[in-house]
C-alpha cells in the first residue's frame, strides 16, 4: 500500500512539473502534450525525461 500512495505521489508531482513547464514553455510556442506517455516517463525516469522530450520536440517536430 505504502509503494502505490508513493507512486501516486510521483505521478502527481510529474504533473505539476510538466504543468509548469507548459507555462513557462508557452511563450515559446514550445508546449508538451499532458498525456500518459509524458507524465510516466517523467515519474519514472525523472526531470532528465522532460529535458530529453523538449529536446526530441525541437529536433524532430
Amino acid at each position: 500500500m505504502k509503494k502505490i500512495v508513493e507512486c501516486f505521489k510521483k505521478i502527481i508531482i510529474s504533473g505539476f512539473i510538466l504543468y509548469g513547464y507548459n507555462l513557462i514553455a508557452v511563450n515559446f510556442n514550445m508546449i508538451l502534450p499532458i498525456n500518459i506517455i509524458t507524465l510516466l516517463s517523467i515519474t519514472f525516469l525523472g526531470t532528465p525525461a522532460l529535458f530529453a522530450l523538449v529536446l526530441f520536440r525541437i529536433l524532430f517536430l
